[in-house]
């Protein structure tokens, strides 16, 4: 696999209360298998030999029980300083993750969260077409006036409205003609009365699923709950869960 072009997803990882307990259940849910690169700091989760996203311990409460998706760049520091001064807000970084790479985390100017990755010896996802492989991330904000401009001037990003769904965005890489062929990013708007008002803004992470409706019964075995779905989309079936400690996260079958 290439290495990711900037400002496309690159990796996705969970911060949980118990990293343990978050490996028994997507261990169970997607089959993934975990393993602990030196100097990585989370366990990395794999579906066959290819590592598809990661799971750490919160250092504290003040942290969200959350997963948060990963855009590529040469330079983390100057992708970081260019997203404060479009309307972001640092959240953490730059740091250096030994010679893996260098992370720096981003708010976008509603508050979604998403993470910068600038790769040294780790390049991010080594498997995207595999059930339990990341799939998608979808912007979900009250304030698209604001946020796309945002994304737009970050990551260069040209976008493409979805005909006849409200609300609903694409965003290709620079230099790409903007569509469904070439979107890395969607975003879609949390629309008054149809979500809970305290609701955040925030990136919704979805993983591929071979089943989309038994991959539901499972997570709800395994104690999580169903928040939307299944139901037919124009990209497959779709469910929205949060697992047993209340990380958001959403499963696509195709």
């Amino acid at each position: 696999m290439a290495d990711f072009a900037e400002g496309v997803p690159c990796w996705a990882d969970c911060a949980l209360p118990d990293a343990a307990a978050g490996r028994r259940f997507y261990g169970a849910l997607f089959g993934w298998r975990f393993r602990e690169p030196p100097g990585a700091g989370e366990s990395y989760a794999y579906v066959g030999p290819h590592p598809v996203a990661g799971l750490y311990r919160k250092p504290d409460g003040r942290l969200p029980t959350a997963w948060t998706v990963h855009f590529a760049t040469p330079d983390a520091g100057r992708l970081l300083a260019r997203a404060v001064a479009a309307g972001g807000t640092g959240a953490g970084g730059p740091d250096a993750v030994g010679e893996r790479g260098v992370r720096a985390l981003v708010a976008d100017p509603d508050g979604a969260v998403f993470g910068l990755w600038q790769p040294g010896t780790d390049k991010g996802f080594r498997e995207l077409t595999a059930p339990g492989a990341y799939t998608w991330s979808e912007v979900r904000t009250r304030e698209s006036a604001r946020v796309d401009p945002f994304y737009e001037h970050v990551f260069r990003y040209t976008g493409y409205d979805v005909p006849g769904a409200s609300g609903e965005r694409l965003w290709s890489p620079e230099g790409s003609e903007p569509g469904i062929d070439t979107a890395v990013l969607g975003r879609a708007v949390l629309e008054a009365g149809e979500v809970p008002p305290e609701l955040p803004a925030h990136v919704l992470v979805q993983f591929r699923a071979e089943d989309c409706e038994e991959t539901v019964r499972a997570a709800l075995r395994l104690g999580g709950r169903l928040r939307d779905g299944p139901r037919a989309t124009p990209y497959g079936t779709f469910a929205e869960l949060a697992d047993d400690q209340g990380a958001v996260f959403g499963v696509v079958a195709r």
